[in-house]
């Protein structure tokens, strides 16, 4: 008789995480608990932005196309980083190909197309899969975190606590003005 004894299901499940998140190339997460700050985006200029070089601040991120008819949406996304930007609010652009091809831009054209065109300061990442079995890791653990929320056009919009945690989905027709936005992001941040 062996005295080999498989581990309880507990420790199976955390093993399970841990080797998702390795599988995902995710850094180490709090006791099996994954959060916002594991991911990292690629830079369009290089090099890597960290999520947890955002931690205590809620981080808004937004998939984004310039070719986009949501497009104008830039322009309220960099509203609510001038609004809520002092207070710890942190809007990431994370540029996607997948919807119909609207981002046609490649490495820092996007950004600079942002930048001239909305007046965009809040970061902008390389351009990124953000559905499908490409999809960047941060947005398969959106979509598993709150299943039926995967982005179904461009401007799809992740509300993420400071605490890493993901608090709200919200979809490309919710204009970055939309008072169910502005008050999660608002309930959000820090009390003054």
């Amino acid at each position: 008789m062996s005295s080999f004894r498989s581990p309880n299901p507990a420790r199976r499940g955390a093993l399970a995480l841990i080797g998702a998140g390795i599988a995902w190339g995710l850094r180490p997460a709090h006791a099996g608990e994954i959060r916002a700050g594991a991911f990292a985006f690629e830079k369009p200029e290089g090099g890597t932005l960290p999520l947890d070089a955002y931690a205590g601040r809620p981080i808004l991120v937004v998939n984004t196309a310039t070719a986009c008819g949501y497009a104008g949406q830039f322009s309220g996304l960099q509203g609510l980083w001038t609004r809520f930007g002092d207070r710890g609010l942190t809007v990431i652009a994370v540029p996607s190909p997948d919807f119909g091809n609207q981002e046609p831009l490649d490495g820092v054209a996007i950004a600079e197309a942002a930048r001239r065109n909305h007046g965009v300061t809040f970061p902008v990442t390389a351009k990124t899969h953000v559905r499908g079995p490409a999809a960047h890791p941060f947005y398969r653990w959106a979509a598993a975190e709150k299943p039926g929320t995967a982005p179904n056009w461009n401007f799809h919009k992740y509300l993420v606590d400071r605490d890493g945690a993901l608090i709200g989905a919200f979809p490309s027709s919710v204009e970055p003005s939309d008072p169910r936005l502005v008050t999660a992001i608002a309930n959000a941040l820090p009390t003054a």
